[in-house]
């Protein structure tokens, strides 16, 4: 059935009356790649098809018998510095010394942007270009514009390690700035007109203390809407990215980051939907006395099903089985939560989609009294600017990655990545979606988009992290009042990153069709995923597992995995050196936590540079 005739329906002749039920906590198990006991396994820590796609039918996935070849075991010595950095030129090691030096010395740190703009002003904008390129510039960004990258972008590659262009412009605002324009891109205008009056949950409203996004992320960069044309300037800057990766390799990946092509208010509204959306499947499921299992394993029984619609007044019982059999759905007597999922489907009005059920009073009620002409417009071009970037990385070859922002607009970003996938990873993987493992909810996400892609047959793809906005996402939650959704410590977030990680590669040894980047610079990690990839016999010629890391660190990491034939990527800033100024300064934030935390990457740039004074190489230059 449509998501607009059920819809329209739930709103005429709804007149039933839900309860609050809780949502329970428990794991999804995969169906088919795990083959592990409950025991063997970790213990856990405590969606609207907008894009359009092709008719779909939801078929049984049947397991593939893949043939496992004897892979040979592979080792890497993540201290052999000579290999670590045979890449490059002793002043260059110099350089990462002194960076990672001025990194750990707080007042520099924390006052870096106003002593980058005092050094403008004494040094000038040429002598200050040079300071900025023989040290904090030149270690982290590439260059500035797509030209001047073509020299580290080859050498890299000359030595296994690809790379992810990213175009690191950032406006550099003030606070009161950032914080209006946010709320001008977040609050619709029937929430001025009438303020308090929807039936808006908080953590989905836009709150002006917490209007710059910016505050307490050091490792994202963040987006603000100005108007639509500032929208397609964004938009053409990443497709001139993609082009660049096309150009530049045969397998390169470009990210995005869906706030950067549409006003923002549309997220919220469209993660809220999705939110209460799951919950009502939860209370059908509930009513059913399924509440307490897995959330795969709760199917609800299509009879049962009809007797509650019918008795909510929705319609009669041949109208709801004719909603679900005519989209493929019940024929198996039974619907999931994918098949739920599924019924959101409607792209010719989107406002239409923003209808949801209120479990309090028993009606279906729309987000917002009223969606302006203008509003409507906005929510389409930022669904036309994805479907465009997307066709763009398939013409040249090159696959996105969909960057995770806040909880509050992910789970709208997590479907629009979903619905890509499912149009364009058909032959092979070009979209990417982002986990980021700090989130309690993390491993359900993953399990199941897995079990979706499953069914219906397309590659999975996707990029775990373990998360940037832990520090804003706390404060926003234990202020506005709802659950915090991070894991409790930094521990729980290992857990749940190699728990997401080991379930992901059990896909991938199982049918081959899934595909993942272990972005990390944690080297427990990186050893953690080789142990597992000899384990299963995962070869990385298959380049279905990938590393990235981000330029100017953790070289003795991304280098010995490219040298050893692993797919490995280094993210690649560039932009001018004025308008990259923002990312500098996040980085050298990033920089004195991590540098606090362990020397050793200093220490085996120290110990390299003596190998080579004391064989009496002092002027090493890379052979590629």
């Amino acid at each position: 059935m449509s998501y607009t005739k059920f819809v329209a329906a739930l709103v005429r002749k709804n007149s039933g009356n839900f309860n609050i039920i809780r949502v329970s906590p428990g794991r999804y198990r995969s169906t088919v790649a795990s083959t592990k006991s409950n025991e063997e396994k970790e213990q856990q820590i405590d969606g609207c098809t907008v894009v359009e796609t092709e008719p779909l039918e939801l078929i049984s996935h049947k397991t593939k018998n893949v043939t496992k070849t004897q892979v040979d075991k592979i080792h890497i010595d993540f201290d052999n510095t000579q290999e670590a950095y045979k890449s490059k030129d002793n002043v260059e090691l110099l350089r990462s010394l002194l960076v990672f030096k001025l990194c750990t010395i707080d007042v520099l740190v924390e006052k870096n942007k106003e002593l980058m703009d005092l050094s403008k002003k004494l040094l000038g904008q040429w002598m200050f270009d040079k300071l900025m390129k023989m040290t904090f510039y030149g270690q982290f960004v590439a260059g500035e514009n797509h030209n001047s990258i073509k020299p580290l972008i080859q050498k890299n590659q000359a030595f296994g390690v690809g790379a992810v262009l990213d175009y690191s412009v950032e406006e550099d605002l003030t606070q009161e700035e950032a914080e209006k324009k946010e709320m001008d891109s977040c609050v619709s205008e029937a929430e001025k007109e009438s303020p308090d009056t929807d039936h808006r949950e908080r953590k989905y409203k836009a709150h002006r203390q917490f209007g710059d996004r910016r505050g307490g992320v050091i490792s994202a960069r963040t987006y603000f809407y100005a108007d639509e044309a500032k929208c397609d300037n964004q938009m053409e800057t990443f497709i001139n990215c993609i082009k660049a990766s096309g150009g530049s390799s045969a397998d390169g990946f470009s990210a995005i980051k869906m706030t950067a092509l549409g006003r923002p208010q549309f997220l919220l509204q469209f993660s809220e939907v999705l939110v209460k959306w799951r919950r009502f499947f939860n209370f059908l499921a509930a009513q059913q006395g399924k509440s307490e299992m897995m959330v795969l394993e709760q199917k609800l029984e299509l009879e049962q099903l009809k007797e509650s619609l019918t008795k909510m007044g929705v319609g009669d019982k041949d109208d709801i089985e004719n909603w679900f059999t005519g989209e493929k759905l019940g024929l198996s007597g039974t619907i999931d939560l994918l098949d739920w999922n599924s019924l959101i489907n409607d792209t010719t009005k989107i406002s239409n989609l923003l209808m949801v059920p209120n479990v309090e009073t028993g009606q279906l009620e729309p987000l917002l009294n009223m969606f302006t002409a203008e509003e409507e417009r906005q929510m389409k071009r930022m669904l036309q600017r994805v479907d465009v970037l997307a066709k763009h990385a398939m013409e040249n070859g090159v696959r996105l990655m969909v960057d995770a922002e806040q909880t509050y607009f992910q789970p709208a970003i997590s479907r629009l990545t979903l619905e890509m996938q499912r149009k364009f990873n058909r032959e092979k993987p070009i979209i990417f979606n982002t986990y980021q493992c700090y989130l309690k909810e993390a491993y359900d996400n993953v399990t199941v988009d897995v079990e979706l892609s499953r069914r219906e047959g397309w590659y999975f793809g996707a990029k775990l992290v373990r998360g940037a906005y832990m520090y804003q996402e706390r404060a926003r939650a234990k202020e506005i009042g709802y659950e915090d959704p991070i894991n409790p410590d930094y521990e729980a977030t290992n857990r749940m990153y190699h728990k997401c990680l080991e379930y992901v590669l059990e896909e991938i040894e199982h049918s081959r069709k899934a595909n993942i980047m272990v972005a990390t610079h944690n080297e427990d990690t990186v050893k953690f995923t080789l142990q597992k990839m000899n384990e299963m016999g995962l070869s990385p010629t298959e380049n279905k597992v990938y590393f990235g890391q981000l330029l100017g660190m953790c070289d003795q990491i991304s280098f010995p995995l490219g040298q050893a034939g692993f797919p490995v990527y280094k993210y690649v800033p560039y932009g001018p050196v004025n308008e990259v100024i923002p990312y500098l300064s996040r980085r050298a934030q990033e920089n004195r936590g991590f540098m606090k935390g362990s020397q050793r990457e200093r220490s085996l740039l120290w110990k390299e540079l003596k190998r080579r004074l004391l064989g009496g190489q002092i002027f090493y230059k890379p052979v590629y």
